[in-house]
């Protein structure tokens, strides 16, 4: 049986309009190159690993251009402008409120830790929640311990936070920095170090691999670093949900084979190795490093209790029992072997 010239044509459209194309080359959209963290090890390494783990019949193509702002990509994933992604939840507070159990202060020191533990109470408690409705969650992770950088002052006590003009990341820091008494500017990571080196902010909420990764160092004079760290920031990494159903069984369980976990361990500890720079270079540049003491730790843990209160809340709302989810949250990264 042939098929008339006519029905070609329709045909031909609509493998064209469908967001995984040949089902084997996906395309790949990031809003920052590949040479910054969480890029290389997340989604670079992960097509490389879907590729090797489906023996070639799955691969990966990073388009040279993100085919959306930050905050529109994973709308942009799930209308199959591409078909794999990653974002930050705080980017758009609104949406996500479930992920911001992986944001509180003082979760844990390195990045491998509370990406693993996060990965692993995400499948327990919050997958089910659908907060990613539309797209199919590879693997969600933290960076390392956020803390305080800026060019005023030394940061000693809670008090001296009040009226720091600082760009903050969205979700639970940006929450926290309103009842801190911090003036927060909302805006995304690509944008730090303009923001810093011409003055519009006095600092940064950032994790010490961002001092490097966003070439302030120079432009830093005070560090504080609280133990537990003042916050982390949630990522999650993703793929159009039509592109993987249409997928054979066995390349479906390949490419999870290589995402969950695997991938959440591995950013974590590429971050936590880039902090070490990041701390060789503030001190190289002489600025001030401080450890945040435990008067400083206390009054923060007060701070951010409503916080922490108002999160639960919303995260009853949605049928989570936040307090418990928070509880196991901090006792799992406790339970993470560094590799």
């Amino acid at each position: 049986m042939k098929l008339s010239a006519l029905a070609v044509v329709p045909f031909a459209l609509s493998v064209l309009a469908s967001p995984c194309v040949a089902q084997t080359v996906l395309t790949g959209s990031s809003y920052l190159p590949a040479g910054i963290l969480p890029v290389g090890p997340g989604i670079v390494q992960w097509g490389q690993d879907v590729e090797k783990a489906t023996a070639g019949r799955v691969k990966m193509n990073l388009l040279p251009k993100a085919v959306s702002n930050p905050q529109g990509s994973l709308d942009a994933v799930r209308d199959g402008l591409a078909d794999v992604s990653w974002t930050v939840h705080g980017l758009t507070p609104a949406r996500f409120v479930l992920t911001k159990v992986a944001e509180f202060p003082m979760l844990g020191d390195k990045g491998e830790q509370t990406s693993v533990a996060y990965q692993r109470i995400h499948e327990r408690h919050l997958e089910k929640a659908g907060e990613h409705k539309g797209v199919k969650v590879l693997a969600v992770f933290t960076h390392s311990a956020g803390q305080v950088f800026n060019n005023l002052r030394p940061v000693r006590t809670i008090n001296d936070l009040v009226g720091l003009k600082m760009r903050t990341a969205g979700g639970v820091i940006l929450d926290a920095a309103k009842v801190l008494g911090v003036v927060p500017v909302l805006r995304p990571a690509p944008e730090i170090y303009e923001l810093v080196s011409t003055g519009v902010v006095d600092g940064v909420f950032v994790n010490l691999m961002g001092i490097t990764g966003f070439k302030i160092e120079r432009n830093i004079k005070h560090a504080t670093l609280v133990p537990g760290g003042l916050y982390n920031t949630s990522f999650v990494l993703f793929m159009n949900e039509e592109c993987f159903n249409k997928m054979s069984k066995a390349d479906q369980e390949a490419i999870m084979s290589v995402s969950g976990e695997h991938v959440s361990r591995r950013i974590g500890r590429a971050f936590d190795q880039q902090d070490t720079g990041g701390l060789e270079a503030l001190r190289a540049n002489k600025a001030e490093v401080l450890t945040a003491p435990a008067d400083f730790v206390q009054a923060l843990a007060a701070k951010v209790a409503p916080v922490e209160a108002a999160w639960v809340k919303e995260a009853s709302a949605r049928g989570i029992d936040g307090a418990k989810v928070l509880a196991e949250f901090r006792a799992e990264v406790r339970k993470v072997n560094i590799q």
